[in-house]
């Protein structure tokens, strides 16, 4: 029994688990510093909420601006050397948070730390499929994704004791110790020997990785997942606010469904993705990824006049059936996104399918909170056959991709057909 969980949950090689062990490290420090940065910045650093939320948004903005041209920094320098990189200066970058004053400087340094954070999502995916056999990457950022969830946990709780004073050292012990957590995942991330060197890749001025995504098919792959990425709108946002404006369901159910929802990913994020192996599986993650969203969303139609029991059900029925389709729609993206970008431009096109999440961060509270909510029941079921309909398109787009014209690129389906030499 143990030796068949540590398979499942485990990394099978000793690249695996020490990249594995990186990834905790640094999920670590992000939850001291998600747990501690609001208190920190408006007690110690004499930011206003609103210039807190000004600074960030615009960092924000910074971050998604070069993310495209530094994911072609990293098709030439490598994904293992850019995330080095990247986790060295944010660590620059939380120390130096940890000492601003004011809003000016705390928007640079907030800024300078977006840009950096945005690329190690792709570069991890683009490092976990050269460390990974074919058949296992899926569930390898599964597990990458389940340390994480573990890491930020354990950061949060870390973060407590530091709080729990008005002294500045203290309170700035949240942002040094993530600092520091990042440095010590770069140290064992820069020890890491890989089975085969990157392949060299000429790229042209980063700039022009703008322009080189022109595969209208990849692109509309992107647009259908962002819509399925909605999940994570409707946890932070549509399912708190259907509680607060029910009179049946109390507020302190919000809570138990976050922690509902952590438990399940963390309990069932491996053994979902284990299943996704190759294109055609990762598009049939999508479909019910589809349905079960979709299964949520008419979930929460209940009426407003329904009894106490029926809307308290409903809701933990609809959050189980969003994790449902958060843990599918993250084992598919992840196969489909690596298994159709081009290798010479592979953290290019992973750094382009990490954008249309990000549209998703900005454009989903807005259709939650102003179109759906105040639509009630008919805006729960539009919603439901808004992710229906994504992921069948998604599934229509799948076999476009596998006969697109690549030249230079084998596609995924003459890949699975060359004979190997040897």
């Amino acid at each position: 029994m143990v030796r068949r969980v540590a398979r499942e949950y485990l990394p099978g090689s000793h690249a695996g688990r020490v990249f594995a062990s990186s990834t905790l490290l640094s999920a670590f420090g992000t939850g001291l510093f998600l747990a501690g940065s609001a208190v920190f910045f408006t007690r110690q650093a004499g930011l206003s909420a609103a210039q807190l939320g000004a600074g960030l948004s615009i960092a924000a903005a910074v971050g998604l601006v070069a993310l495209l041209p530094l994911g072609a920094v990293a098709d030439r320098a490598g994904a293992r050397p850019t995330l080095v990189g990247a986790l060295l200066w944010r660590a620059l970058c939380f120390v130096a948070l940890a000492f601003v004053q004011g809003p000016i400087a705390f928007t640079v340094a907030a800024a300078c730390q977006a840009a950096a954070q945005n690329i190690t999502g792709p570069v991890t995916q683009a490092l976990v499929g050269t460390l990974s056999e074919e058949g296992d990457r899926t569930r390898m950022m599964a597990v990458v994704r389940t340390v994480r969830n573990i890491g930020f946990s354990l950061g949060a709780l870390a973060a407590a004791p530091l709080l729990l004073t008005d002294s500045t050292w203290l309170n700035r012990g949240v942002l040094l110790g993530n600092a520091l957590a990042f440095v010590a995942s770069a140290v064992l991330l820069a020890r890491l020997r890989l089975a085969a060197p990157a392949r060299a890749v000429t790229v042209r001025n980063p700039l022009a990785a703008f322009g080189a995504v022109r595969d209208w098919r990849y692109l509309c792959l992107t647009a259908l997942n962002s819509v399925l990425a909605l999940h994570m709108t409707l946890l932070a946002v549509g399912l708190p606010l259907w509680v607060t404006r029910h009179e049946g369901a109390p507020d302190a159910l919000v809570p138990v469904m976050i922690f509902v929802n952590t438990v399940l990913a963390v309990a069932f994020q491996v053994p979902f993705a284990r299943r996704v192996t190759d294109p055609r599986s990762g598009a049939h993650a999508l479909r019910w990824t589809g349905l079960a969203l979709a299964g949520c969303a008419a979930l929460l139609a209940v009426p407003a006049a329904a009894p106490p029991a029926v809307a308290i059900g409903a809701v933990l029925f609809a959050c189980v059936a969003l994790t449902a389709g958060e843990l599918w729609q993250a084992a598919g993206g992840w196969e489909l996104s690596y298994a159709y970008a081009p290798e010479d431009h592979r953290n290019v096109y992973l750094s382009l399918f990490s954008l249309g999440n990000s549209a998703q961060d900005m454009a989903g509270p807005l259709l939650v909170a102003a179109v759906v909510l105040p639509l009630g029941a008919l805006g729960w079921f539009m919603l439901a056959a808004l992710f229906v309909v994504a992921a069948l398109l998604a599934s229509l787009v799948v076999p476009l991709l596998d006969r697109r014209p690549s030249p230079g690129t084998p596609t995924a389906e003459a890949a699975a057909t060359t004979p190997t030499p040897g």
